[in-house]
């Protein structure tokens, strides 16, 4: 932030405290919380002149969307940056640094869904297929991808998993997901047997320092894996089975919790399994190929009986 920005720094203090204890979010959420809110001052302070909180209007706010739509802001990116500013001026509230909350009556922008791209079966076999199970170092690679469509794992909770969290003899993992939220995710056979070996055979071969020996997946220096690397991995292995979809981490958790839902999954049971907090978030992969939309209806619906 510039100089003239500065004068809101005390308040941005108390406001990331407020996150972190309050709202409990992660440190990725309340970094780009921060981010947002520090880029609406610096344009309220160098833009609009304005160098009291208290001073700032629902129009105000209104000028800055308007600021960051020119620049060529998705509704996406909007939404959330709207959201961090709703957040903001409720901790400003709650705290009675200013008497209204001036973002209460702005609506977030509409955002049209996006269905996510669904790798099929035999996409993640061919991914799978890829690595050389006698180099350690993709069997590694290939353990991680078992367990990122075999459970379903956002990255984050990938790289921070650690042995404890492992219950080998029940096939459970013990997930700390958003908000430090804990869930409980099963493991398959598949996965099981891949991370017998990468234990055997790379893990085990590593000079590991004490504060990383409780993480499960390391590189080849002993420490955890960054999450650039994840994708990376993820990236390379659908290239070298020529797989045309854009592919990511998330397009495994996506085909995971799809395929629990076609082959008959409660939708209740998917929600935890992925850790939603919320029913909705878990419909969209309900939405997904028409074929098998009309498949259960013929299936199902009493008149097609």
């Amino acid at each position: 932030m510039k100089k003239k920005g500065n004068i809101f720094l005390s308040v941005l203090n108390g406001f990331k405290t407020y996150l972190l204890l309050e709202k409990n979010l992660s440190e990725n959420s309340i970094k780009a919380y921060l981010a947002d809110v520090e880029s609406f001052l610096l344009f309220i302070s160098s833009v609009q002149n304005i160098d009291r909180l208290q001073l700032i209007t629902q129009v105000d706010i209104q000028d800055y969307i308007a600021y960051t739509f020119d620049q060529g802001l998705s509704a996406k990116s909007q939404a959330r940056n709207l959201s961090s500013l709703k957040s903001f001026f409720s901790y400003l509230t709650l705290e009675n640094i200013i008497e209204t909350d001036p973002s209460i009556a702005i609506k977030t922008p509409k955002i049209q869904k996006k269905l996510p791209e669904i790798l099929s079966l035999n996409d993640i076999e061919q991914m799978l297929n890829t690595f050389n199970p006698e180099d350690a170092r993709e069997q590694r690679n290939k353990t991680i991808i078992e367990f990122l469509y075999g459970s379903g794992l956002r990255v984050s909770e990938l790289i921070r998993l650690k042995t404890a969290d492992i219950l080998h003899e029940e096939n459970i993992l013990k997930i700390t997901g958003k908000g430090e939220k804990q869930r409980l995710v099963p493991f398959g056979k598949f996965a099981k047997k891949e991370l017998k070996v990468y234990f055997e055979n790379f893990r085990s071969q590593l000079k590991i320092n004490e504060k990383n020996t409780a993480f499960v997946f390391l590189n080849r220096r002993g420490k955890p894996l960054s999450r650039e690397m994840i994708f990376l991995i993820v990236k390379q292995a659908a290239q070298k089975a020529n797989i045309k979809k854009k592919v990511s981490p998330h397009s495994l958790r996506h085909s995971y919790a799809t395929h629990l839902i076609e082959r008959g999954a409660d939708l209740r049971v998917v929600q935890d399994l992925l850790g939603h907090s919320s029913i909705t978030t878990t419909e969209i992969y309900t939405h997904v190929s028409d074929q098998f939309l009309s498949t259960q209806i013929l299936k199902y619906h009493p008149r097609n009986k």
